[in-house]
């Protein structure tokens, strides 16, 4: 019988992202006017969007998707998830993606939703699987890695684009998982060293 996350650590942090995501997407079209990420919050000193605009949809359907995304990452992960590092993770993959936006994405100039950083908490997830030893990281690893590279490759098709009125921004895919990658790289790696000075 399949067992869900229920534990309130556990479904606190991703219940926190959707309902600041409802909230925003309910006062819409005034969110998306002062808080999507434009290119310009550098110049404009609007540093607060490279937050702000992880939380902003165009449409229904792409809150939708999105929500949904965080509703089948907390049954896949949520047993991993404590709702003040989650949040924590959440809030760097999200300021480390829009810093790449800026840098390695100059076509990029408007950007919303939390399809980057979900990206990054499913490839941190990956990697909490594989240090528990559960095969299906490296299933769910490999299908990440072949999404995100089908989609530098050919693109996100028609279909996605018509449904949420908006371009998908791919490489915010791509970029949110690596640096989901490497935070959970890095977690690891910093667990063993606990471990490891424990022991001696």
């Amino acid at each position: 019988m399949i067992q869900f996350p229920t534990r309130p650590n556990q479904y606190l942090g991703p219940l926190i992202i959707g309902l600041i995501s409802v909230v925003a997407f309910l006062f819409e079209p005034m969110s998306s006017d002062y808080f999507a990420l434009e290119r310009s919050w550098w110049a404009q000193e609007n540093y607060y969007q490279v937050v702000t605009g992880h939380f902003l949809h165009t449409n229904f359907i792409h809150i939708l998707f999105n929500l949904l995304g965080l509703l089948l990452l907390w049954a896949l992960h949520g047993d991993d998830y404590k709702a003040v590092s989650y949040l924590g993770k959440f809030l760097l993959i999200s300021v480390a993606l829009s810093l790449c936006l800026y840098f390695f994405s100059e076509g990029i100039t408007w950007y919303v939703g939390l399809s980057g950083a979900i990206h990054g908490v499913f490839a941190w997830g990956c990697i909490r699987d594989l240090e528990n030893k559960l095969f299906s990281g490296w299933l769910l690893l490999i299908g990440l890695a072949l999404k995100v590279g089908n989609e530098q490759l050919n693109g996100a098709g028609s279909l996605m684009p018509d449904l949420i009125d908006a371009n998908v921004a791919v490489d915010s895919h791509l970029y949110g998982a690596i640096i989901g990658l490497l935070i959970g790289i890095f977690s690891l790696l910093r667990r063993h060293l606990l471990i490891h000075k424990t022991a001696v």
